[in-house]
């Protein structure tokens, strides 16, 4: 640790030689978009497709959904600009009311977005659905992850001291201590491949820091995580509060369940519109405004998958799209596989 002029302790551990910024990164992104997914789907993913089309020149989309509302995305686009689009007709979409299983329907959007995906017509998806339709569609058409049972929801959360990954925010409800030892690997590897962290801090979320805290669940991670192997740099430092989260400072990465994440992700979101947060200093974790993406990516499948909020509006969907977009270029996923890989033959 060094001092900066402040006083504050600035964290060398940040930022590793050979980071994201150094890949030589393809230009064009290709990002199959749910039309569908959404509290207000279609309106807000047309205003965010066409926002998202609008900052990056080289973003192609594939449009999954009725072909009339492809057709007022294309139609509101430049001439020039409509052969980045392509449709892929679909009519069905899973609405929030839906069970996950709905997404098994060949004909529901979201099932089409990964389907793109895994035939390598798209680079990555992007869905304001359920996040567990998301989940289900997402593991039956790409897998998972090697040692991967449960795939985890990680969300970024600018704080004045860098970004902290809180995961799951909602990809499973229920847990176990073997699923949260999990998803630590998981958010220490996407910490490292994603903001360039090179010794990131793993705290587990509870009620109180003092050890023995928490629920059954939360004790037998914490003894698990005492000794589950992490990617190489990364540490795990016990248990944190809520507080922690929108703070920032003593973990780089937060596990939990996703049905607590969830509820913290939305009552730190809350908080920081009603301040006016966002204007926090810019940083790789941020996207190309300012603020953070409002999109979580999905961890442990082998495809870059971002789930959006139900409630998003336009330009969340842009930031969302544009997340995608960022993780293929970065080669986020077989970055962070490479993490994981390292640890397999060691995980229980």
């Amino acid at each position: 640790m060094t001092r900066s002029a402040n006083g504050h302790e600035a964290r060398a551990h940040r930022r590793p030689r050979g980071g994201p910024a150094t890949l030589d990164r393809p230009a064009t992104a290709r990002i199959a978009v749910d039309l569908l997914g959404g509290d207000d789907a279609p309106a807000v993913v047309v205003d965010g497709a066409l926002h998202a089309c609008g900052a990056d020149p080289d973003l192609h989309l594939l449009l999954v959904g009725p072909p009339e509302v492809a057709e007022e995305i294309i139609n509101r686009l430049p001439h020039d600009g409509r052969s980045r689009l392509s449709v892929r007709a679909v009519p069905h979409g899973v609405r929030m009311s839906d069970a996950p299983a709905s997404a098994r329907r060949p004909d529901a959007t979201v099932r089409a977005a990964v389907a793109a995906v895994a035939e390598g017509r798209a680079d990555g998806m992007v869905s304001a659905g359920p996040s567990g339709a998301t989940v289900t569609a997402a593991v039956l058409g790409l897998g998972r992850m090697p040692r991967v049972r449960r795939p985890s929801l990680a969300a970024t959360v600018p704080t004045p001291s860098g970004p902290v990954v809180l995961l799951d925010v909602g990809a499973t409800m229920d847990t176990d201590a073997r699923s949260l030892a999990r998803s630590a690997v998981l958010g220490a590897a996407f910490a490292q491949a994603r903001h360039g962290i090179a010794e990131p801090r793993v705290g587990l979320l509870s009620i109180g820091s003092e050890a023995g805290k928490g629920d059954r669940a939360r004790r037998a991670a914490a003894a698990a995580l005492a000794t589950q192997p992490l990617p190489r740099g990364a540490r795990y430092i016990g248990l944190v509060e809520g507080h922690d989260v929108p703070l920032g400072g003593r973990a780089d990465v937060v596990v939990t369940d996703g049905f607590t994440g969830n509820v913290l992700l939305k009552g730190v979101e809350g908080a920081f519109l009603r301040a006016g947060a966002g204007q926090y200093r810019p940083g790789p974790w941020q996207a190309p405004g300012g603020e953070a993406p409002r999109g979580g990516v999905l961890l442990g499948v082998p495809g870059p998958v971002v789930i959006c909020h139900g409630a998003a509006a336009g330009p969340d969907l842009a930031s969302g799209i544009a997340l995608a977009a960022d993780l293929h270029r970065s080669a986020l996923v077989a970055r962070l596989g490479a993490l994981v890989d390292e640890l397999t033959e060691v995980m229980p």
